[in-house]
């Protein structure tokens, strides 16, 4: 783990209430959204994971102590014995205590209530002193019931440094890793541009030659599909994930046949960053007028979904992104242009508010803001790894990575790709210890939640389905593996 930030910067830290994560909608999301193929795809909507003991709940707002069982999978600990239309009502030998409370916002982030209760009992269950056994209070129809379910001692609790030196943590990573290697597509791909940075990098944080040459892989699919001309549509994000993943190979490796493959994504990135009005997609100024520039220092060095400006135009989740590919690429001997890679580092800095959150775009963010981490981790890592001497760079990653430890409690439910958020923000707060105990600690009911029977993580409800559909596994997957390998400080981006 890297030194503290308190020597680059101090800041107060404000309690953070424990509220509450997914809001509600009058056609029926996030509860109706369903997966298209894979595992959950014999599940009837997006329902929180109960862990290992293979229930799947809705939280409902009659019941607002309860949570209502919807789907129990075929050999998990609770099948045969909690059926759906259950309701439980209580867990490790406890009512359920706290309402939950759902929403998008910073006064209603977080787990509170039944799941965070839920949580804890099944991580208690699973120690030495639970035996392997969760009591679970249920209310059948007109009747009351009480059941155990036998979840194993396998697992046993999170320590309370988790993910550093932590057997359940090890046990866990070791698992994702084999898992993501069984995933791997023919082509070296994992999937989508999600999968193909965090898959990739958690792999290459292991030294096992299976999980190495499934790097490699990968990294021959970034090279076989980037190049220095692509029309392909929203394209930016494949070349963001092809810079990262192939510049932190390169620099794990030290294989040359790498350089040739990061130019081509260097001229790429250059061609597509937004420096000159000429770019404009006029179209952009009839479907988004709100957004289209008024004068060229407007979106000036960001990259959006696609090359230029069209649509929403650049936004600061790429362009946190393109300021941390090229600082890499410089790491491996890329030329790199400093007025651009100045240019990504001022768009996000024209989005940052003063507590160090990153907004949307490059407009000054607000000053108590805190909402959707993964842009600040993205903004916060480019700034650490900057190639460059000024102190700035590391006194603008210092307040990311503090407002992130602030507020933890929108680490799992944020805009876009909230496990791509997730990744990022992880990364970045681990810049200071302090920061990243605040986010671990706040979310250890998601990490306990999210683990499935079969050693994948799920998508969990939240604020947007992006992601969530056949690769509900692999998203989560890949990104809790990234997140869980962070202590290992191997990556450049956790510390190498």
């Amino acid at each position: 783990m890297l030194p503290s930030f308190r020597t680059v910067l101090s800041v107060v830290f404000l309690a953070a209430p424990c509220l509450a994560q997914v809001h509600y909608f009058k056609d029926g999301r996030p509860w109706s959204n369903r997966a298209g193929s894979g595992p959950d795809a014999v599940v009837d909507g997006w329902y929180y994971n109960l862990g290992i003991t293979g229930m799947r709940v809705e939280l409902t707002e009659d019941a607002p102590r309860e949570l209502l069982v919807r789907h129990v999978f075929e050999g998990s600990p609770a099948h045969g014995r909690v059926r759906i239309g259950d309701s439980l009502t209580g867990a490790g030998g406890e009512a359920f205590r706290e309402a939950h409370q759902n929403g998008y916002g910073t006064e209603v982030f977080g787990a509170r209530g039944p799941i965070r209760e839920f949580a804890a009992a099944l991580e208690r269950a699973q120690t030495k002193e639970g035996q392997g056994k969760l009591l679970l209070a249920i209310r059948r129809g007109d009747e009351e019931i009480d059941l155990t379910l036998d979840v194993g001692r396998t697992y046993g609790a999170f320590s309370t440094t988790f993910p550093e030196d932590c057997p359940k943590s090890a046990r866990i990573r070791r698992e994702l890793l084999d898992w993501l290697v069984d995933q791997q597509r023919d082509d070296g791909s994992f999937g989508n541009p999600v999968h193909n940075t965090f898959a990739p990098l958690a792999l290459l944080t292991s030294k096992a030659p299976k999980h190495r040459k499934a790097v490699e892989r990968c990294a021959r699919f970034h090279a076989a599909t980037t190049h220095a001309k692509d029309d392909s549509s929203l394209i930016n994000w494949r070349y963001m994930a092809a810079a990262i993943v192939l510049s932190e190979y390169h620099l794990a490796t030290g294989e040359r046949w790498v350089i040739d493959e990061l130019q081509e994504v260097y001229d790429f990135l250059i061609s597509t960053q937004y420096v000159d009005m000429a770019q404009l997609n006029p179209r952009s100024k009839e479907s988004h007028p709100h957004s289209y520039p008024k004068g060229p220092e407007e979106a000036f060095g960001g990259w959006g979904h696609n090359p230029g400006f069209e649509g929403y135009g650049p936004i600061c989740m790429l362009t946190g992104q393109g300021a941390l590919a090229f600082a890499l690429m410089e790491r491996c001997g890329i030329e790199v242009d400093r007025d651009r890679h100045d240019a990504a580092f001022e768009f996000c800095a024209r989005g940052t508010g003063s507590n160090g959150y990153v907004w949307y775009e490059d407009e000054v963010g607000s000053a108590t803001g805190w909402a959707d981490h993964g842009r600040t981790g993205a903004a916060g890592l480019a700034n650490w790894v900057s190639p460059y001497d000024e102190p700035r760079y590391r006194e603008r990653a210092a307040k990311h990575a503090l407002v992130i430890g602030e507020h933890p409690e929108s680490f799992p439910d944020t805009h876009g790709s909230p496990v791509m958020g997730m990744g990022y923000a992880a990364a970045c707060a681990a810049f200071d210890p302090e920061s990243f105990r605040r986010l671990m600690d706040a979310n250890r009911w998601w990490f306990a939640l999210a683990q499935c029977g079969d050693a994948s993580f799920y998508y969990q409800p939240n604020r947007d389905n992006a992601g969530y559909g056949a690769d509900a596994r692999m998203s989560a997957s890949s990104v809790v593996a990234f997140v869980l390998s962070i202590p290992e400080a191997n990556l450049v981006i956790t510390g190498r």
